[in-house]
């Protein structure tokens, strides 16, 4: 079988950043898959599942709501390797694109209070597994050391 695209890149020099993984057409129609890496693969400890959970609850609500991106979003939820999300949105996009949208919605979730949107045993399978606390803090580092002052290096996968 042939590797998949995620499988070629090269993780031993990957940072943090925000990634196009893929551009597919579907019925003609552009879809774009985004790669948000959140840590360092292989180098830096990865996110424990309840703090993902976390974040994707949030991210999701977030972007659902979102009045430019809301009716393009198809999908956010996290990676098997618990180093970051995927991102896939309706449309062709360059990674570039999307920072002011990451930045807005890692901010929602660093800034968030409250309860967490769908963390009750009748809205999720493990609304247990949950921990507000480290999503703020991992998205506020990922804001700090990635979003706010993005770089190239950052936006396009190494070779």
């Amino acid at each position: 079988m042939e590797k998949i695209t995620s499988f070629t890149i090269n993780h031993l020099k990957l940072l943090p950043g925000v990634y196009v993984s893929r551009v597919d057409y579907v019925a003609g129609n552009p879809v774009t898959t985004f790669d948000l890496r959140m840590t360092a693969p292989n180098r830096e400890p990865v996110m424990n599942t309840a703090e993902m959970h976390t974040i994707e609850h949030l991210g999701a609500t977030f972007l659902r709501n979102d009045p430019e991106f809301g009716e393009k979003d198809i999908y956010f939820g996290p990676m098997g390797c618990r180093t970051g999300f995927y991102l896939v949105l309706a449309g062709e996009y360059k990674s570039r694109d999307i920072v002011p949208l990451m930045q807005r919605m890692f901010t929602f979730i660093a800034e968030f209070e409250g309860d967490i949107p769908g963390a009750a045993a009748r809205d999720c399978g493990n609304y247990l597994d949950q921990n507000l606390g480290m999503a703020k803090y991992l998205s506020k580092k990922y804001l700090a050391e990635v979003l706010n002052d993005i770089t190239d290096e950052r936006l396009i996968y190494p070779e």
